[in-house]
């Protein structure tokens, strides 16, 4: 059980990295100030590698960055869904029957649903911001920081046995 719980708060550390100011507004012990803290250092790695990545222009920074804080805080609503379903998967996971493993997976579909929309809504948004090229490369930087982070979540949870 203690692996269990390991992996559980590395996944839910792992799920969403954005909006931390969110996190120390709200009361926490154990798990979930750790949780805050590691995301507050993952949306730090982030930044860092986006501004890196984009090398944007001031201009282009100036209307990029207050747009992007505005995402990412979306970002963090979405992934909560994320980490409610990774606590509840954990609470779960050594008693999962059919309607568990359902709800589960329903839960999941319409994370990835809300998570998708929340990207296509934005497009427009960033590409009037800072052009479509650049925006095109924003959105290849977070998908590739996307796709290493739910790896590194789905090594981290069990697999249902």
């Amino acid at each position: 059980m203690k692996a269990i719980r390991y992996a559980v708060m590395l996944a839910v550390s792992l799920a969403v990295y954005g909006a931390a100011a969110q996190d120390a507004a709200k009361p926490q012990t154990g798990i979930d100030s750790d949780i805050a803290l590691l995301r507050a250092d993952l949306q730090a790695d982030k930044t860092a590698i986006i501004t890196k990545t984009m090398n944007f222009s001031d201009a282009q920074g100036a209307t990029f960055w207050p747009l992007y804080r505005e995402y990412s805080t979306k970002q963090q609503v979405v992934g909560d869904q994320r980490v409610s379903m990774i606590k509840d998967y954990a609470e779960n996971y050594q008693t999962m029957d059919d309607a568990k493993a359902q709800d589960f997976m329903t839960r999941f579909m319409k994370f990835e649903e809300a998570r998708n929309k929340l990207a296509a809504s934005y497009w427009p948004k960033f590409k009037k911001a800072i052009g479509a090229k650049q925006a095109a490369k924003f959105y290849q930087v977070e998908n590739r920081l996307r796709l290493v982070t739910d790896l590194q979540i789905a090594s981290a949870i069990p697999i249902l046995q």
